[in-house]
């Protein structure tokens, strides 16, 4: 690569640089001061170039381009404020992980809105008047919108300081993200403060994304594809750092840059394709600094809280009632593949909510107990699934031993991430996870002649005396059911013990000598492996497996499962993932628009019963046993 061409390349990570701020930088902002990970930041950028795009079509390209990259931010910043006012200023004081389920079931909703507004098809958008030419730059011709772009960020970095910096509005945000219930003991308005903030948050999305509108078309994937990079960016920097958020920015964007630069090098006989790693640089950025500077480039190093976590009910033995139940439950399951025969398809379903169960055990099993949130449990349920496939395929094992065997490729990987994850916590913890996640399916991804690429692996199928659907049924049923009680049976013995003294008291924990990262570490391991018996009988159910089932999707509805079902409850994930799993089936199959049913399903649960489907019935099930003391008495 020449040296005009190395920095024409660096010209265009500017570029880049300053669009992934503006995004990154709302983010940033809305979780200093409000703590929620904003999963809808992303949709709300996608409605910004929607409504760029709408304004421009609607009342002529060339005369409302730039009225409508100020009127598209605003429009977008009045949905922010309204979506805090109406919904997450109801949601408070949840648990975080369930202001996030929330903030995830409006990815789905206004997906399907714009899909009702804007249809599938990809729009594209004008060119900017005035800057629809190019430049020559040392020889090379250069876009001189991207110029503009590149002097945007910067300026809106300027503008943001000087807001924060020199006005009393700025001083009150800074000091909420400092202490926000300290603002509220000095009278401080925080309802219409964090109006304020998300509004200004979800303004700075709409402005990236209506800035991009000569630049890429405009489709319904844009939310998804923009809210990882702008995590990883608001991590890397350090969470609530505005000056952070740029520099880590520039830097992700710029090593992107180079190595679209550099292309395909040959070295020592052997291609190596540097393109190909912009689907994992940013993620391999952000695995690096949060193992050498956990709390980011220009965050700051919080201290260990002195204080435990709320308190919760101890967990009991289960009663002799509900050890029946659970016994009648499973004779009804063994039951229902000749109950329902006239319908093959429920067999089918009730396989792919047993492998739901399981999986989402797992993560409740670290999530719940452990108190450690992954982004990326989805990838261990993919190494047992492709570590099932290869052993049937490569090797020649037969289905049998490669089902016993693949869940140990699931834990061989949770060993390696896990050593690096359990050294932070909290929402660095959560996105180490989806860093090493994103980097392994990466791999598998582009590995073509191993893992088959993105097509994934096909033909692999049970053993011949499970190819009847009710055989193979009958296994799984009694695979899921093994891996339920073995877990419910380890948070019952001393480890189980250990690893929640660990969750509830650091310090307390660590004063009588548990050694808390091992416990942490072996909770990892552990989680995996049953995940990954998980992803191996939904491989041998499918016949096939593909990226898809490590992919960020498949951790997500993981998360929705488990949070859905309840955290506080050991029913809660089988709850949930059965709910979860049945009802995108049923929705999805009765509406094109089944997201936002769905995602309107998920609100109303989160509002009605903020601790999940199971926790809501375990607690009118102690007030009803309550009341029947009362009355006894």
């Amino acid at each position: 690569m020449t040296l005009s061409a190395f920095l024409v390349q660096l010209l265009n990570g500017l570029a880049g640089a300053s669009s992934l701020f503006l995004v990154s930088v709302g983010l940033s902002l809305i979780f200093g001061v409000t703590r929620i990970v904003n999963f809808a930041h992303g949709s709300f950028y996608m409605v910004g170039i929607y409504a760029a795009y709408w304004l421009c079509d609607k009342m002529g390209a060339a005369g409302w381009f730039w009225p409508a990259m100020v009127v598209a931010p605003l429009i977008v910043g009045a949905l922010g404020a309204t979506v805090e006012m109406l919904l997450l200023r109801r949601i408070y004081h949840a648990p975080e992980l369930f202001q996030l389920l929330a903030t995830f079931a409006l990815v789905l909703v206004i997906k399907d809105a714009s899909l009702y507004l804007w249809g599938p098809e990809d729009l594209l958008g004008p060119r900017a008047p005035g800057l629809s030419a190019s430049v020559e730059i040392l020889g090379r011709q250069f876009p001189s919108y991207d110029l503009f772009l590149i002097v945007i960020g910067p300026v809106v970095l300027g503008l943001l300081w000087l807001l924060l910096t020199r006005t009393r509005f700025g001083t009150l945000v800074r000091a909420a993200t400092q202490d926000r219930e300290m603002v509220g003991a000095l009278g401080v308005n925080q309802a219409w403060l964090f109006t304020a903030v998300f509004a200004l948050g979800s303004m700075l999305a709409g402005l990236g994304g209506a800035l991009q509108l000569p630049r890429e078309p405009v489709n319904l994937g844009l939310d998804l594809s923009i809210i990882g990079d702008a995590f990883v960016v608001v991590v890397v920097g350090g969470m609530g750092s505005i000056p952070g958020a740029y520099v880590a920015a520039l830097l992700i964007a710029e090593i992107k840059a180079i190595c679209y630069g550099i292309g395909t090098v040959e070295w020592l006989g052997m291609s190596f394709s540097f393109s190909k790693l912009t689907l994992v640089v940013e993620f391999l950025v952000m695995a690096v600094v949060l193992v050498v500077r956990p709390w980011g480039l220009m965050g700051k190093q919080q201290g260990i809280s002195r204080n435990s976590a709320p308190p919760e009910d101890p967990l009991r033995a289960a009663s002799k009632s509900y050890k029946i139940g659970i016994g009648v439950l499973f004779a009804a399951l063994v039951a229902l593949p000749w109950v329902t025969a006239s319908s093959p398809y429920t067999t089918v379903l009730a396989i792919d909510l047993l492998t739901a169960a399981l999986f989402a055990a797992s993560l409740h099993f670290i999530m719940g107990p452990a108190g450690m949130h992954s982004f990326g449990h989805a990838a261990y349920f993919g190494l047992g699934a492709y570590g099932g496939a290869l052993m049937v395929r490569n090797l020649g094992l037969p289905m049998e031993v490669a089902l016993v065997l693949a869940p140990l490729n699931a834990a061989l990987g949770a060993v390696i991430c896990g050593w690096f994850c359990v050294r932070l916590s909290g929402v660095y913890l959560a996105m180490l996870t989806l860093a090493f996640a994103q980097i392994i399916w990466s791999v598998t991804f582009q590995w073509d002649d191993f893992t088959g690429g993105s097509n994934g692996l096909t033909g692999v199928w049970p053993a011949e005396w499970l190819a009847d659907k009710k055989a193979y049924y009958l296994l799984t049923l009694c695979a899921v059911a093994l891996g339920l009680y073995q877990l419910r049976r380890l948070l019952f013995s001393p480890f189980g013990y250990a690893m929640r003294a660990s969750r509830d008291s650091v310090l307390r924990a660590d004063a009588i000598g548990l050694n808390i990262k091992n416990i942490q570490w072996l909770a990892f391991v552990l989680a995996a492996l049953y995940a990954g018996v998980a992803g191996a009988l939904f491989a041998f159910s499918k016949g096939s497996i593909s990226p898809d089932g490590m992919a960020v999707g498949k951790s997500v509805d993981g998360l929705v499962m488990v949070l859905l079902g309840g955290l506080q409850t050991l029913a809660g994930p089988v709850v949930g993932a059965v709910s979860f799993t049945w009802l995108q089936d049923a929705v999805a199959r009765n509406t094109d628009y089944w997201r936002a049913l769905m995602g309107g399903v998920i609100l109303l649960l989160v509002l009605a019963f903020p601790q999940g489907i199971a926790g809501a019935a375990q607690a009118l099930s102690q007030r009803w046993m309550a009341s029947r003391k009362g009355s006894a008495a």
